[in-house]
């Protein structure tokens, strides 16, 4: 059942993603805003599937972190859940995403038209220079810019990986950054069409004020999303065991 349940899903996530893409092409014209509300639609639409074929559905906490005005949102990146669901709670932000991406037919359109920023990874502190006047504008916009610090998806309870861009954008900008964690990778597996039933919980997290030292700001950052990362996680193994990763996620108490 669980095998059929994630075929059906998969089949009817890409039918409305490409639907929404060939019927949301008017929003082209309309610029950014209008994106934005497609956008949210899309990651409406795909929780609601997700709940109705699968099982899964969605917590939110610590919506009070959250503030208006230029902010960094730096995520834990486990899943494609992760993308789709916060333009669902972020009503105005750019993303930070590799190349590849804006190079996919009609879905580069999107990516360009939106002003979300495309980088080609293998350019080094040359693409760090060109995230940071992106977000420099995103935050004279009063607009939040969401990175995933460590650069890609990494399973649940892998050991962290987190790169430097994250801290350089901290420090030349001068913003605040709130960290978020989830456990979307148990239940959305990366690799995987397996979707397994459950509630991902979504947290965010103490926000981290301009000022601090890059090297500290950095170890704070992660310190903060992988102990709540690991926490989630635990709090849905001990739920259902059958959960459990196949990467063991540290104590909580070690990363305290």
């Amino acid at each position: 059942m669980l095998v059929l349940r994630s075929a059906l899903f998969n089949v009817l996530f890409y039918l409305n993603l490409l639907g929404l893409m060939v019927f949301g092409l008017p929003t082209l014209l309309f610029g950014r805003g209008a994106i934005m509300r497609l956008a949210a639609l899309w990651g409406r639409s795909s929780l609601v599937l997700l709940r109705l074929v699968c099982g899964v559905d969605i917590e939110v906490r610590g919506r009070e972190h959250l503030r208006s005005g230029a902010t960094i949102v730096a995520a834990k990146h486990q899943s494609l859940w992760d993308v789709f669901v916060l333009p669902t709670i972020l009503p105005d932000f750019t993303y930070v995403l590799k190349r590849e991406l804006s190079r996919i037919p009609l879905f580069g359109l999107y990516v360009t038209r939106s002003e979300q920023i495309a980088i080609d990874r293998a350019r080094g502190r040359a693409a760090l220079a060109q995230i940071c006047q992106a977000a420099e504008r995103v935050f004279a916009d009063g607009r939040q810019f969401i990175i995933f610090p460590e650069g890609t998806r990494r399973p649940p309870g892998a050991p962290p990986q987190y790169k430097f861009g994250v801290s350089f954008i901290y420090g030349e900008t001068a913003t605040r950054c709130v960290p978020v964690a989830l456990n979307s990778g148990l239940f959305w597996p990366r690799r995987s069409f397996l979707r397994r039933p459950g509630t991902v919980v979504i947290e965010f997290l103490e926000p981290i004020e301009p000022g601090l030292e890059r090297t500290q700001f950095l170890r704070l950052l992660e310190q903060r999303i992988e102990t709540a990362s690991n926490r989630l996680l635990h709090e849905a193994v001990a739920k259902d065991p059958s959960l459990a990763p196949t990467h063991a996620a540290p104590s909580t108490d070690r990363l305290a």
